[in-house]
C-alpha cells in the first residue's frame, strides 16, 4: 500500500490528558492505574480511569449526545490542537470528504446499565430520556464525532472486540485507497462500565493488582478507558514525518475468547501488515505487544511474535501504563508507537518486574531512548480477530 500521512495525533488516557502527558509518564515511569474508583463497583481490580467525566456533561446543540462514552470522545478531540487540524483538512479536502471510522466494543453500555436501575418497578419500562441512538447505540460515539467536527463524508463504528480501533485504521485506508474520501479521523474510544467489568470478572481474568504483561507471574488484565485519534491525509504533510505504511488483519475463530495456543493469527495479521508495507521483518524497530497481561494471551503472543521476528526486536506492552482499554485499545497503543517513533524511545512495560524466562521475546522493562524508524502495533479480540499496524517515516 502507499504510506498514508498522519498529520495529527490525540489522547486521553489514564495517562493524562494529551500525548505530551502519555509520553512524560510513559519517561518518569508513572503508571496511570489506580485501585477500582469506579461508581460503586465493589471488584477488588485495578482500572486506567479517566478522571472528571462526572463533572463535564455535554452542553449546547450535541447536549442529547450526553454519556460517558461522549464525553470522554469530546475530551479526546479537544487534545493536541486535533480539532483545529481536522477543520484545516476539512478546509483543503471538504467537509464530505473526511470519514470517520471509530473503534468501540461497548460504546454507551454504561447508559443503559444505569437506566436499568431506574426502571419502572411496575411495568419494567426504562426511563423515557433514555436515547438509544444518541447513547448507547454503537454508532453513537461515531456520529458523535462527526458532528462534533462538522464532517459529512463516509461514518461508520468497528466493533470488533479489542482489535476494534485497530481495524478503524484499516478501514480507513481502504476507504482512501477506493476513493470514497481524501481523508480520514480514525480513533478509539472505550470507557468503563458494569458489563466489562463484571464480565471479566466472571471469566476470571481481572487481576487483583496492577496488570503485568509478560511478567512471570502475571495473573490478569487491568481495564482501562481512553480516547484516541489519529487525521490520515492522502496527500497530506505528514506531522514529524509519520504515515501508516500497512495494515495487516487476520480471523483464527480457534475460540471464542482464547486465542489459538501458537498464535498462527497473530501471526498472519503480523506477516500480512509486513508485506502490505514492503517491509521485511529486521526493518522493523519496535513491536508494541498486545501484551493483556493473562497467561494464554501473552503465551500465544510471545509464540507468535518469536515465529516472524525472531528474539532480536525491541518490545513491549502499554496496557500496564493505560489498562486494557478494549475497543480503544488499538487507537490508543497505535498512538503511543507513533509517540515512540516521532520523540525516539522504546515505552517500557510497566509493573512488570520478571520477564516470563519461558519466552524468547526481548522485552523491555524501562521506557528508554532509542532512535526509530519502523513500528508495529498488535491489536488481538475475542473469536480470533486480529489486526497489525505498521507506522515509520512517510
Amino acid at each position: 500500500m502507499t504510506p498514508l500521512p498522519i498529520t495529527a495525533l490525540a489522547l486521553a488516557s489514564a495517562l493524562g490528558h494529551g500525548t505530551g502527558a502519555a509520553a512524560k509518564a510513559m519517561r518518569q515511569g508513572r503508571a496511570g492505574l489506580r485501585r477500582n474508583d469506579f461508581l460503586d463497583s465493589a471488584l477488588d481490580t485495578w482500572i486506567g480511569r479517566v478522571p472528571g467525566l462526572e463533572e463535564a456533561p455535554l452542553r449546547g446543540e450535541l447536549a442529547h449526545f450526553d454519556c460517558r462514552s461522549n464525553r470522554l470522545a469530546q475530551l479526546g478531540l479537544q487534545q493536541d490542537g486535533f480539532e483545529a487540524a481536522v477543520a484545516r483538512a476539512a478546509a483543503r479536502h471538504g467537509a464530505q470528504r473526511i470519514g470517520v471510522f471509530i473503534g468501540t466494543s461497548s460504546s454507551g453500555i454504561l447508559e443503559a446499565e444505569l437506566a436499568f436501575r431506574q426502571r419502572d418497578p411496575a411495568t419494567g419500562a426504562l426511563p423515557a430520556a433514555l436515547g438509544f441512538r444518541e447513547t448507547y447505540n454503537l454508532f453513537s460515539v461515531s456520529s458523535f464525532v462527526q458532528l462534533r467536527l462538522g464532517l459529512n463524508g463516509p461514518c461508520c463504528t468497528v466493533s470488533s472486540a479489542c482489535a476494534s480501533s485497530a481495524k478503524a485504521f484499516a478501514a480507513a485506508q481502504r476507504a482512501i485507497a477506493a476513493g470514497l474520501c481524501d481523508a480520514a479521523v480514525v480513533g478509539g474510544v472505550e470507557t468503563l462500565c458494569f458489563t466489562t467489568l463484571q464480565g471479566f470478572a466472571a471469566l476470571e481474568l481481572l487481576s487483583r493488582l496492577p496488570c503485568r504483561p509478560f511478567d512471570a507471574e502475571r495473573d490478569g488484565i487491568s481495564i482501562g478507558e481512553a480516547a484516541a485519534f489519529a487525521l490520515l491525509e492522502k496527500d497530506g504533510q505528514a506531522g514529524a514525518g509519520l504515515a501508516l505504511l500497512g495494515c495487516g488483519e487476520s480471523a483464527d475463530a480457534f475460540h471464542m475468547s482464547t486465542p489459538h495456543p501458537e498464535g498462527l493469527g497473530a501471526a498472519r495479521a503480523m506477516r500480512a501488515a509486513l508485506r502490505a508495507a514492503g517491509l521485511q521483518p529486521q526493518e522493523v524497530d519496535y513491536l508494541n505487544l498486545h501484551g493483556t497481561g493473562t497467561r494464554n494471551n501473552d503465551t500465544a503472543e510471545n509464540a507468535a511474535v518469536s515465529t516472524v521476528f525472531g528474539e532480536r526486536l525491541a518490545c513491549s506492552a502499554t496496557k500496564g501504563w493505560t489498562g486494557h482499554t478494549l475497543g480503544a485499545a488499538g487507537a490508543v497503543e497505535a498512538v503511543l508507537s507513533l509517540l515512540a517513533l516521532r520523540d525516539g524511545f522504546v515505552p517500557g512495560t510497566a509493573n512488570t518486574r520478571r520477564a516470563d524466562p519461558q519466552f524468547g521475546i526481548r522485552l523491555a522493562l524501562e521506557t528508554a531512548p532509542q532512535a526509530l524508524r519502523n513500528a508495529m502495533s498488535n491489536s488481538f479480540g475475542f473469536g480470533g480477530s486480529n489486526c497489525s499496524l505498521l507506522f515509520g517515516r512517510a
